[in-house]
């Protein structure tokens, strides 16, 4: 069997008609990691190239969103600012949905973006939205870096808790991830998936404990609405890292839940959405160059 054959798949078209391509992943890790890195960080090179400022730009953008809406929740709505380091926390929420639309944002288009390798026989259709990912942690470990400057010079310190990190990392990660695949593989079919995401990532915006604190919802509405919110990986995430990065007043989703098996409850979501993602897009992959 050659390695084209090897990495072939077949689909079944709604009018029960057998189309075969390449699978999602092909029949090498190790290539289909490559290939995904080599897209990633060639799109992260060329997105700067000729900018006077370069990376530096991927800094301001967060920190222009944050001066913002510091300036008008705190300076002039006066919210927040009983809370401990809250700029800090703020900030942080800002990076983290930043990277979480990105990833998602630029998943979306990913595979029209990039139809001339999509026609390819033999290339992993799942490697280009896994390099938006890719490219948007780049992006993610860059912002993070005034992140730890703020909370440096708001009195904060390095603490056992931060090892809590990777796992919070990995959890988000694998979230997104799926989220890319699931968006990107149902663009080829739907074109109205772009800007309905949009518009739900927007509402995710303010849905999600960012803007200001989970103990607000707590106080203000029920432990009920702020357990439901914090089943939200995007949402645990952020609270997670307050609480383990900022301040411990900043409650971690299994003090929320009341035992530390809430914790599992936003890790098991992440993991289902990841399932669910890779094995929509493994059924479309052999459909994708058609349906482009």
């Amino acid at each position: 069997m050659t390695g084209q054959e090897a990495a072939a798949a077949t689909a079944v078209t709604p009018t029960g008609r057998e189309v075969t391509g390449p699978t999602s992943m092909g029949t090498d890790p190790r290539r289909f990691w490559h290939l995904a890195w080599t897209l990633a960080t060639t799109e992260f090179k060329l997105r700067f190239f000729g900018s006077v400022l370069g990376y530096f730009w991927q800094l301001m953008r967060p920190l222009l969103l944050f001066a913002v809406l510091y300036a008008v929740f705190v300076g002039i709505l006066n919210t927040g600012g009983d809370q401990p380091m809250f700029g800090v926390a703020l900030l942080l929420g800002i990076v983290v949905f930043q990277f979480f639309a990105d990833s998602t944002i630029s998943s979306i288009r990913s595979l029209m973006n990039r139809e001339n390798l999509v026609r390819k026989i033999d290339f992993p259709r799942a490697a280009i939205p896994v390099s938006c990912v890719l490219q948007a942690i780049f992006n993610f470990g860059l912002n993070l870096i005034p992140v730890f400057i703020f909370l440096f010079a708001a009195g904060g310190s390095v603490s056992v808790r931060w090892l809590e990190l990777p796992l919070v990392l990995a959890m988000l990660i694998v979230f997104v991830t799926g989220l890319s695949l699931l968006l990107s593989a149902l663009f080829v079919s739907f074109r109205d998936v772009e800007p309905i995401w949009e518009v739900l990532a927007q509402a995710l915006f303010y849905g999600t404990p960012i803007l200001y604190s989970l103990s607000v919802v707590i106080d203000k509405v029920s432990l009920t609405a702020a357990q439901i919110m914090l089943a939200n990986p995007l949402a645990a995430a952020i609270q997670q890292l307050r609480h383990a990065l900022v301040d411990l007043s900043y409650q971690s989703p299994g003090q929320v839940f009341g035992s530390t098996a809430g914790d599992l409850i936003p890790i098991g979501i992440s993991v289902l959405i990841f399932i669910v993602g890779a094995l929509y897009f493994r059924r479309m992959a052999p459909l994708i160059a058609e349906r482009l």
